[in-house]
């Protein structure tokens, strides 16, 4: 393999995270050797300060392994100050940005990977806004400027280099809750195949998927590290990992009573090419 990335997301720090989880974690990374680490969002309950501050120690302490690529989630995002108001958007993100950086939409370039994010977390915005009222701040938007930002971005990276974008919002239906993230998905998911990236890496769900759109572009949606995962299931995270002619993205399942990630199912695709169908049991580990 050229390169691996540790897909987190939905830490939900505030009450609802798994500390035996995150402890866990934070004891295994060193041992998985990413080349970088993502957490997709949603690192907070409600974007309180002791919250942010507990996800900000935690991505410290992954940072001490490979770099680390963080973005808001919906959660994180303190929608109530700019409701449907077309100017000030920065509020929604001033108390994220406190404790991660001015930039919601990080970028890394590595050698061996090209790794952009999009925001798709406005709080309530038109874009989002759809006719069911549970969706009210839920549901997520991926504008045509912001993705059109991505695709440049992707234009101008190395051909060698993964190209891989980062969003908070599900791409792909969840298997119990049967939603989309992302509200308008079908233009969406167009525009993510239009864009040149190779790799989505997502969460929101709290159960983890793995497909394609297009049969071009890999789909990692991670679940939670929190007590809330659906349908009770045991937790999972992700280790992508690929070469020039594959990706393969490697499932990490809680195991309660060992108090430990256990390695589970192994998926593999072509780059920019059909699935392979290749799903394959791993060796416990």
């Amino acid at each position: 393999m050229i390169g691996s990335i540790v897909h987190l997301s939905d830490t939900h720090f505030g009450g609802e995270a798994d500390l035996s989880m995150i402890v866990a974690i934070e004891n295994l990374i060193p041992d998985l050797e990413p080349t970088a680490t993502v957490v997709s969002g949603d690192l907070t309950v409600r974007a309180r300060h002791g919250e942010l501050q507990a996800a900000a120690a935690f991505v410290r302490e992954l940072e001490r392994t490979a770099p680390v690529v963080v973005i808001p989630g919906n959660h994180d995002v303190q929608w109530w100050w700019r409701p449907l108001l077309p100017f000030s958007a920065a509020l929604k993100y001033r108390k994220y940005c406190t404790y991660f950086g001015p930039d919601a939409t990080p970028t890394l370039s590595l050698p061996e990977v090209f790794i952009a994010s999009a925001v798709t977390a406005h709080g309530v915005a038109w874009g989002s806004l759809t006719l069911q009222p549970r969706d009210i701040a839920v549901k997520g938007h991926l504008p045509a400027n912001e993705i059109q930002r991505v695709a440049e971005l992707f234009h101008q990276a190395d051909p060698a280099q993964l190209r891989v974008l980062v969003l908070h919002h599900n791409v792909l239906p969840g298997e119990l809750s049967r939603r989309m993230g992302l509200a308008r998905w079908k233009r969406a998911q167009q525009r993510i195949v239009e864009s040149g990236a190779e790799l989505v890496l997502c969460g929101h769900d709290h159960q983890e998927s793995i497909g394609q759109l297009g049969d071009k572009v890999v789909v990692s949606c991670t679940g939670t590290c929190s007590t809330r995962s659906r349908g009770d299931r045991p937790s999972v995270f992700h280790k992508i990992g690929w070469d020039a002619e594959s990706i393969q993205i490697e499932q990490y399942r809680w195991d309660g009573e060992r108090r430990r990630f256990i390695r589970a199912d192994v998926y593999v695709f072509a780059r920019q090419s059909e699935v392979h169908a290749a799903r394959v049991s791993a060796r416990a580990s």
